[in-house]
């Protein structure tokens, strides 16, 4: 049998960092993934990626999204008007990470479209959303 070839595919990854309530993330340390459904903020991430066909594409595959339970640490300034917490108090957040991958290729117009969604049904003041230039390892 002759070895595979593989081949890199250029990409943009994105990665979403989504506060969820703590028992949902509890849920998800304990096993059970279908608690995302019923996280109000979760689930409007997850159906802002799924309205937007080009996030999470890889082909025969859509909406594929890697799921990661966190927490985000943060102190708001005075001038803060912060979704959780108090400005000048330490706080910290349960959160849902999110990553997911869009083809090298896609239209601005289609990319731009998406994030925007992305940052609209966002719940903090200011969200934390990376997108960068990747490439995927692929069977040729």
């Amino acid at each position: 049998m002759e070895p595979l070839r593989p081949t890199l595919r250029a990409a943009t990854v994105i990665r979403i960092h989504c506060p969820i309530a703590a028992d949902t993330l509890a849920q998800l340390l304990a096993g059970r993934i279908e608690a995302i459904d019923h996280d109000v903020q979760a689930a409007h991430m997850l159906a802002t990626i799924r309205d937007h066909p080009a996030l999470g594409d890889f082909g025969i595959y859509r909406s594929v999204i890697e799921l990661a339970p966190g927490w985000e640490a943060f102190t708001p300034a005075a001038d803060a008007q912060p979704t959780l917490g108090m400005p000048g108090q330490p706080q910290r957040s349960p959160t849902l990470i999110l990553t997911l991958y869009v083809p090298a290729g896609t239209p601005d117009h289609t990319l731009d479209r998406a994030l925007n969604a992305l940052i609209a049904a966002h719940p903090w003041e200011v969200p934390v959303i990376e997108v960068s230039p990747t490439q995927l390892l692929l069977r040729a």
